[in-house]
């Protein structure tokens, strides 16, 4: 199982990198066994490169078991919301463009254009700058994703949450659209959100 969840690590973030939602240097993916290890992808690897063989394995207080690679930079943020989040088993943060972009514009990216982004993402929780791989960052972040699973690191990037490798994916994805649509929409000067009764209609699915 261990190679398998750092192969599928490794995928993803290929996957990422691919679709160009993260850049060479930036973001991070972790996943937690049910031992309560943690994998987690390496600092300052090539993301478009990564294999199975580059993966960081972290014990659950934070001790490096790969001597042999260096963990990324927000280990502690990612270890932090594991505590806090006994539910989630994935995390990804990544930067896409277009939702890092409204992030530096101070703007907010609104979830409730379309069912589908409304039923991914539910609320996006905006997280105040800290810098990143500081331990403020990483106690703001875990602190906000108690009531998220959506987070958006201002001047930074978003964190996405899941219950499998997959979820997150599905969520950063879905958030990057959700990015496009709110700008296209504030650029055609048109905001034609879903009703109050069509949100509660698809909260209650979720």
């Amino acid at each position: 199982m261990t190679e398998k969840n750092k192969d599928e690590i490794a995928y993803f973030m290929r996957r990422l990198y691919s679709r160009g939602l993260t850049t060479t240097s930036g973001g991070n993916i972790s996943l937690r066994e049910n031992s309560g290890s943690i994998f987690i992808t390496p600092s300052g690897l090539d993301k478009g490169r990564l294999t199975a063989e580059t993966i960081c394995e972290i014990s659950a207080d934070g001790k490096n078991l790969s001597s042999n690679q260096k963990p990324s930079i927000e280990t502690s943020l990612h270890l932090l919301i594991y505590k806090r989040r006994g539910d989630i088993k994935a995390i990804i943060h990544a930067h896409p463009p277009w939702t890092t972009a409204l992030s530096a514009a101070g703007k907010k990216i609104n979830s409730n254009f379309t069912g589908e982004s409304r039923f991914i993402l539910g609320e996006i929780t905006s997280v105040p700058y800290a810098l990143m791989g500081s331990e403020d960052l990483a106690l703001a972040v875990s602190e906000a994703a108690v009531t998220t699973d959506v987070l958006l690191m201002e001047k930074h990037g978003p964190v996405c949450l899941g219950i499998s490798l997959e979820d997150a994916f599905n969520k950063i994805e879905v958030l990057e659209a959700a990015a496009k649509t709110s700008l296209v929409a504030e650029l055609l000067g048109s905001a034609n959100e879903l009703t109050d009764e069509q949100i509660s209609e698809i909260d209650k699915l979720r």
